[in-house]
């Protein structure tokens, strides 16, 4: 297994892993990601934010971090952190607990950048994702309404639930 940055030619295989993650959601929840701006994941790849993870030669899960998350995390975002978004695993390789491999690789990518929590957010309501991310260690700091202004498409109208861990 192997974490590396996301590339430019990488670019329409991260959306056909969103477009798996959106038929995924609709199936198992009543949300679902509205679709991302191509040059919001360009910026993430020129930024070196956004990753893949290769098993067996194959994008297995693809995931964007960020050092900044004011509209959702308001005040607390003067914290040093980093803010994991969009974990997508490839349906052939559910199932392998990728989320706490994330966890495992974003505590020391965190402290290499000096940075003292790992946070990430979740629809308010989704207990799946709630119970998953607290068994990899997250605690659950609540449920709040972000600020929308600043956020993709698929944020709007919903509440989130707050989760870090601090180094």
């Amino acid at each position: 297994m192997q974490f590396t940055n996301s590339t430019p030619q990488d670019i329409d295989r991260i959306f056909w892993f969103y477009d798996a993650a959106i038929a995924l959601q609709k199936q198992v929840f009543d949300k679902y990601w509205k679709g991302f701006d191509t040059e919001l994941v360009e910026r993430e790849i020129s930024e070196q934010r956004q990753w893949k993870i290769i098993v067996d030669d194959q994008i297995a899960c693809v995931f964007a971090i960020t050092f900044d998350d004011r509209s959702i995390w308001g005040e607390r975002d003067q914290d040093d952190a980093i803010y994991i978004h969009r974990i997508v695993t490839h349906p052939d390789f559910r199932g392998r607990n990728f989320v706490q491999h994330i966890v495992g690789w974003a505590k020391e990518y965190a402290r290499s950048q000096g940075r003292q929590y790992v946070r990430l957010d979740t629809w308010g309501d989704n207990e799946k994702l709630i119970q998953l991310y607290q068994k990899a260690g997250f605690d659950f700091l609540g449920i709040i309404t972000p600020d929308f202004s600043n956020l993709p498409k698929h944020y709007n109208g919903i509440t989130l639930s707050l989760f870090e861990i601090k180094l």
